[in-house]
């Protein structure tokens, strides 16, 4: 059945589905609409439920794997840093809103399947095979370690120059920020407790900072403070 389903019925049928659950804005289906038809790799990102419907025949070997809690959309995009709770810089997956009970190997393939495609549009430099090697090593010593964070001032110097450095500026994303269209109605009440809540626990145990973070949050949500 899924091996017959075209991706446009495959992607009316999931955003129906979607719509069920959460609210759909069109403008903003129509912008994703956009970048899946431009690059692969966009379109690879925003597919994720074509992938699980295909998953079980393409990958019927790798789906007789044990299951673990699997990221799920996992592919090289979806890593980032963040500031632990004490400040320290860290860097990992920064993206779970796939995660589930899954056989651990689709994200080993997934991953794989999206350095391949960014290999292949020159988006990383290095050889398929090293990439394949990586991932897997990677896995496995993650494995034997306990999963520990990577603090990147701590053991990881490298990595943390090239995560501070200038192509990872963030006036590149606060300018693609700003030119998304500005919210004119009031933001969800849901919302915007949510988002206290976040940088009141972002903030905890930092003082002044604090007080800071929650009144810059509701100015932002146009409650002043």
């Amino acid at each position: 059945m899924s091996m017959t389903m075209n991706i446009t019925t495959a992607t009316r049928n999931y955003e129906a589905w979607l719509g069920k659950r959460i609210t759909l804005l069109p403008a903003d289906l129509k912008r994703k609409h956009a970048a899946m038809a431009e690059d692969v790799f966009p379109f690879l990102r925003a597919t994720f439920y074509r992938w699980m419907q295909l998953w079980t025949e393409k990958c019927a070997a790798e789906n007789r794997a044990p299951k673990v809690l699997a990221v799920g959309d996992l592919h090289v995009e979806n890593f980032g840093t963040w500031r632990d709770v004490e400040g320290r810089l860290v860097w990992g997956i920064n993206d779970f809103d796939e995660a589930y009970d899954l056989p651990y190997t689709i994200d080993l393939v997934r991953l794989a399947a999206s350095a391949h495609i960014a290999i292949r549009e020159a988006r990383l430099q290095i050889n398929l095979k090293d990439a394949c090697v990586a991932i897997l090593g990677g896995y496995e010593k993650g494995l034997h370690m306990g999963g520990p964070p990577i603090v990147l001032a701590e053991e990881h110097p490298w990595l943390r120059l090239m995560m501070t450095g200038v192509l990872r500026d963030p006036q590149l994303f606060w300018n693609k920020m700003d030119g998304l269209a500005t919210l004119k109605a009031r933001v969800p009440k849901g919302a915007r407790k949510a988002m206290e809540r976040d940088a009141l626990h972002v903030s905890r145990g930092q003082g002044r900072a604090r007080s800071e973070s929650i009144g810059a949050v509701r100015l932002r949500l146009g409650g002043g403070r």
